[in-house]
């Protein structure tokens, strides 16, 4: 059923294969626990209906990934972590060429979480089981549990592949889910620019004080995660950063009141995360105050919104879900109140989307502009 290879000579046979097929699926089993970057332990891929699981912790895969990248499609089921896997082993950021079957299955009406077993039960009617999600995949030898589990995941999933772009195809939704999964590999690759840090954790009500605050305390966390390969979490957690420039702490002692901070970042860092919070640069290079949720526009607005996107649903049978998410309006809001150029606005909206959903949308926004500027108190 699978073969479980260890040995650089027994990859060849593979990479061969790889060259006369084209399409893959592809699976990993990774841990990344206390570290910031994950460790492969197993990589799975189904290529010509075979099979393999390739020993991450002792084959050189520099020309696999080759291929992967090269390949006509790779197919994921929830590529996400995958694909993050994939960009940091190869240090490159391009993978185009991805059918991510959840992604596919959120156009049918799926969810946009659905899992693979779920997947596999409602498309395919086949169970499986999915035990060893929390194996350690870098000990060796694995089980013989742990390798029937990896080779699950990408035994049948070229299969549920063909079946969920049949169903798409015949909806006239393939080109917008592959669309979809190529926008999707891009965001995967983006870093938030440094200076925009403080935006992936504060939010409207915060006052430009406090924004520079966290841009600075989240420009060092990440210095710091990356210099210890640690996880963000482990340094401060956003919701302890959140309440660091809340309650503004002046001393070790207050410090330690804060939610969620660990004794050691305290014992370790407390100094410099004080000083971060205190010596700030002059206040006109201070971060704009964010604008607030769309929810906040004015209530006719509001239904406006509500009713172009459902227009949209019962012409293209494309859940809501799917078709718009509460970051992308925020997105079209801030674009629409601080007049920013279209092309800062995520790809998906610059995509299928554009002239079915965002351009009416913007329309709309525009007219509510006054009402919205009003909402906006940029103050200290």
């Amino acid at each position: 059923m699978f073969q479980f290879i260890q040995h650089q000579n027994d990859l060849y046979p593979v990479l061969n294969l790889m060259d006369q097929s084209s399409v893959y699926g592809l699976d990993t089993e990774f841990i990344k626990v206390d570290t910031l970057w994950p460790k492969l332990g197993v990589f799975q891929i189904n290529v010509d209906n075979k099979v393999y699981l390739l020993d991450g912790t002792t084959l050189d895969l520099t020309e696999f990934f080759n291929k992967v990248f090269n390949a006509q499609q790779n197919i994921f089921h929830a590529c996400s972590e995958d694909i993050d896997l994939l960009y940091h082993y190869t240090q490159k950021k391009s993978l185009t060429n991805v059918f991510d079957t959840q992604v596919g299955m959120s156009f049918l009406g799926h969810g946009l979480q659905v899992s693979y077993q779920n997947a596999l039960k409602q498309m395919l009617e086949v169970d499986i089981e999915k035990d060893q999600t929390r194996s350690n995949w870098l000990a060796r030898p694995l089980s013989s549990e742990q390798l029937l589990y990896a080779a699950n995941d990408v035994h049948y999933l070229v299969k549920l592949s063909d079946k969920i772009k049949q169903e798409l195809d015949t909806k006239y939704l393939l080109d917008f889910a592959l669309q979809d999964c190529r926008f999707l590999t891009q965001e995967i690759g983006e870093d938030t620019p440094t200076a925009l840090l403080y935006q992936d954790v504060g939010n409207y009500r915060h006052s430009r004080r406090q924004l520079m605050q966290l841009q600075q305390l989240m420009v060092w966390r990440d210095q710091i995660a990356k210099a210890l390969n640690q996880p963000r979490s482990f340094i401060l957690k956003n919701v302890s950063m959140i309440d660091l420039v809340e309650k503004f702490p002046r001393n070790n002692f207050q410090l330690s009141q804060v939610k969620d901070i660990r004794s050691n970042v305290v014992r370790e860092h407390g100094k410099t995360i004080l000083d971060l919070l205190k010596f700030l640069p002059e206040p006109e290079s201070w971060p704009l105050r964010l604008a607030r949720p769309i929810r906040h526009s004015s209530k006719d607005i509001g239904e406006k919104i509500d009713n172009i996107i459902q227009n949209v649903v019962d012409e293209t049978s494309i859940p809501k879900e799917v078709l718009m998410r509460k970051k992308w309006l925020n997105a079209l809001y801030q674009h629409v109140v601080f007049h920013k150029d279209e092309q800062d606005l995520p790809d998906y909206l610059l995509g299928w989307r554009y002239e079915l959903l965002t351009q009416p949308l913007i329309q709309v926004l525009h007219q509510d502009e006054s009402y919205l500027s009003t909402q906006m108190k940029v103050s200290e």
